[in-house]
């Protein structure tokens, strides 16, 4: 059994192709690939639910892994490409969290909030005044 493994093995070792999909440096870059996907679908979320310091760590993460992604031999471009995504979503985010947070973004929400939730309440109130006004004509024809 241990000599059929040992064949198995030499079989995938001899083909590069097969080699890197069976080793560490392309499996840790494809198992990694979950945090930028999660941060690019993140861009599509609410500003008011990213966290400053946490963005700016993943910043300074992304960018010491994609210096060493390419300072390992033989370089992995498979986790460059991993780290260059994320740090592609952390800054977008980090501009929304400074937008939002320091360059009046919050108050532009809660002032659009404002608005719309003072025209459905203009709209109610018109209703609700022409159902009274129907009322009263309704009450007075009679």
């Amino acid at each position: 059994m241990a000599a059929f493994i040992k064949a198995i093995n030499a079989k995938i070792r001899s083909n590069p192709t097969t080699n890197y999909l069976c080793s560490t440096h392309f499996w840790g870059p494809a198992s990694n690939f979950g945090i930028p996907i999660a941060a690019v679908m993140d861009t599509q979320k609410s500003p008011e639910l990213i966290s400053g310091q946490m963005t700016g760590a993943l910043i300074i993460y992304s960018a010491t892994f994609m210096r060493y992604a390419l300072a390992v031999q033989p370089k992995n471009y498979l986790l460059f490409a991993c780290h260059f995504v994320n740090e592609s979503a952390q800054l977008t985010q980090g501009y929304r969290w400074l937008q939002f947070h320091k360059w009046g973004g919050k108050e532009e929400m809660m002032k659009q909030k404002a608005e719309s939730g003072l025209k459905g309440v203009v709209g109610k109130v018109e209703s609700g005044a022409e159902k009274a006004v129907d009322t009263v004509k309704k009450a007075v024809g009679k």
